[in-house]
């Protein structure tokens, strides 16, 4: 088999991460709230819970019942040991999604679910619009600057690749102001979302690309008051490990009514 591409430097996340404010982390409050609501609606009481984070400050204290485990590449999770395992905003930096999601689906017991909250490829759209029109501008080529953040479709797919039922993918969009682009990116660094790809440029960037990407992002995504609009979209992914309980698809063929006769209309047969 073949080695899994190295897209995100560990060891640059690892300091990004470190470094980070935790009066900055508004993205995992926000997870918190959407893990919290979620499991609000399961009629189920979970008692083995684990958390995957990269701050397990912050998530312990929301869940102080929990195990916490780090986002290694390999998870320090027993399998069957949990009724409940929540992946909480680190996929999007993961080298291997679906080897983490796998590794989640193998540490459920039977009928446990998997709960994970990522952030999604709309995340900064307007950040990297501005900085490939300027650096293309300025330096006549492209550099990775953000992180290629999977998209909803992609990470649906992966739940059932990774052998859990139910699945459901849905995203939570979310729009911070900043006064201008290095307020914004002040911030990243804050949360510990700075660039951590491998393949970023390991030189200080000329100032004049920032000067153009800041011009280009007031111009283009600039509010009435003049300060300029981040999105960061929340993908929250849930899927059930298998049991004989869960309820199961029909044969075809094995309906008993048509479905036209219910919705009271004529059924037209398709052409061939």
């Amino acid at each position: 088999m073949s080695e899994v591409p190295q897209i995100t430097d560990r060891a640059a996340l690892t300091r990004n991460r470190a470094r980070a404010a935790p009066e900055a982390l508004f993205l995992h409050r926000a997870a918190i709230d959407e893990v919290q609501d979620r499991l609000a609606m399961v009629n189920r009481t979970f008692t083995s819970p684990a958390v995957v984070t990269p701050f397990p400050g912050l998530w312990s204290s929301a869940m102080p019942e929990a195990t916490i485990v780090a986002d290694d590449s390999h998870l320090a999770l027993e399998p069957g040991a949990h009724d409940l395992v929540i992946h909480a905003m680190a996929l999007h930096w993961a080298n291997d999604v679906v080897g983490q999601v796998i590794q989640c689906r193998r540490a459920l017991q039977a009928d446990g679910l998997f709960l994970a909250v990522t952030l999604g490829g709309q995340t900064l759209a307007q950040l990297r619009a501005v900085l490939a029109h300027a650096e293309s501008t300025v330096s006549g080529g492209l550099s990775p600057r953000v992180a290629p953040m999977p998209e909803i479709r992609d990470l649906g797919a992966i739940l059932q690749r990774s052998g859990l039922n139910l699945p459901v993918a849905d995203s939570v969009p979310l729009t911070a102001e900043y006064r201008d682009l290095r307020h914004l990116m002040h911030d990243l660094r804050a949360m510990g979302e700075a660039n951590a790809l491998s393949g970023r440029l390991r030189h200080p960037t000329r100032r004049a690309l920032f000067d153009v990407a800041n011009r280009l992002y007031i111009d283009q995504f600039a509010t009435g008051q003049g300060r300029i609009l981040a999105t960061f979209e929340l993908v929250c992914l849930t899927g059930w490990a298998p049991d004989e309980s869960q309820p199961k698809p029909l044969r075809p063929g094995s309906a008993q009514a048509r479905l036209a006769d219910a919705l009271g209309t004529s059924e037209t047969p398709l052409p061939d």
